[in-house]
């Protein structure tokens, strides 16, 4: 177990995640198939080349869900009882296949839960396209349930 339990998170910590992914076709493929995404500008070559991006673009949802994995071994892995929500996302720039990706979490906000026994942390996550300068790609607040460590089963 890497991640952290509720007291370990510092509000105002940002925390560099090591893990790192390149974006491949095949995955964007499987994730548009997986979810019943069938939008061309994600899966037509020919129709993309017409776009104003020129190229298909990752689903945004990927995106979003590949920055999540990112920041798992470094937060919640093995302490979370629950993600709670996902708010404010935002795509300022598009991923293109070969991208390769990284991710930050900013600790913004805590509290322990009424009954004491756990607590809410609040996360801005921030995706970067690092192949492209470090060019953020995709942000958002993540709000978890946290273990506390007193708590927690051995």
């Amino acid at each position: 177990m890497t991640g952290l339990y509720y007291e370990e998170f510092k509000v105002g910590e940002t925390i560099e995640h090591g893990k790192r992914r390149t974006v491949s076709e095949s995955d964007n493929q499987a994730f548009c198939d997986m979810t019943m995404n069938q939008q061309p500008l994600h899966l037509d070559a020919e129709f993309a080349a017409d776009t104003q991006f020129g190229e298909r673009l990752v689903n945004g949802l990927y995106t979003l869900s590949l920055a999540v994995g990112l920041t798992i071994p470094d937060t919640t892995d093995g302490t979370i009882v629950a993600n709670l929500s996902y708010d404010d996302v935002e795509h300022p720039a598009p991923v293109f296949h070969g991208d390769t990706i990284r991710a930050q979490s900013t600790v913004t906000d805590k509290r322990e839960t009424s009954d004491g026994e756990r607590g809410v942390v609040t996360m801005r996550v921030e995706a970067f396209a690092v192949n492209r300068e470090d060019e953020l790609v995709c942000e958002f607040e993540r709000t978890i349930l946290s273990l506390k460590r007193e708590h927690a089963e051995d």
